[in-house]
């Protein structure tokens, strides 16, 4: 294994793939979320566009979403890393709770909910950038031991 002294990050500890991806999607999703308070803020200063720009919003936010928890289960088999998958949910999870109460109306709901979405789901992205997602462990690799049948010569013996 050749070793880059230039490296700030020793080659076994980089990103695999599957954590580039779930790098990605987190991105994106904090993008679209966080764009959510600015459609909002279009429509209560007067333009009643917003309101539908927001509702588009909502549906991004949520498919985002939903890519992102497959994405964090690919982590999780491939990395043996749950802690994404867990964080995923329950920001998922806020955010149904939340998409549910704005279509029904309920702002004292919606509103501390999107905060907090908001600030969890920063809190996710600075996480998963913020150190390499890891290869998993490979198990040791020995030498394959074969059990030997009484009164039948190993293979390759007369």
């Amino acid at each position: 294994m050749a070793t880059d002294p230039f490296r700030a990050v020793p080659e076994t500890s980089r990103t695999m793939l599957s954590g580039q991806v779930l790098r990605a999607v987190v991105s994106a999703h904090t993008v679209a979320v966080v764009g959510q308070p600015v459609f909002a803020g279009v429509y209560l200063s007067g333009d009643y566009d917003g309101l539908s720009w927001h509702a588009v919003g909502a549906d991004v936010v949520t498919a985002i979403g939903l890519v992102q928890v497959i994405v964090a289960i690919m982590v999780w088999v491939r990395l043996r890393l749950a802690w994404p998958f867990f964080a995923t949910s329950a920001v998922v999870a806020a955010e149904t709770v939340q998409y549910l109460a704005g279509m029904d109306g309920a702002l004292w709901l919606h509103l501390p909910l999107g905060v907090m979405s908001v600030a969890a789901l920063v809190v996710l992205f600075i996480a998963v950038w913020r150190r390499p997602l890891p290869r998993r462990p490979q198990p040791p690799r020995g030498p394959v031991q074969t059990v030997e049948q009484p009164g039948h010569p190993a293979a390759g013996h007369a």
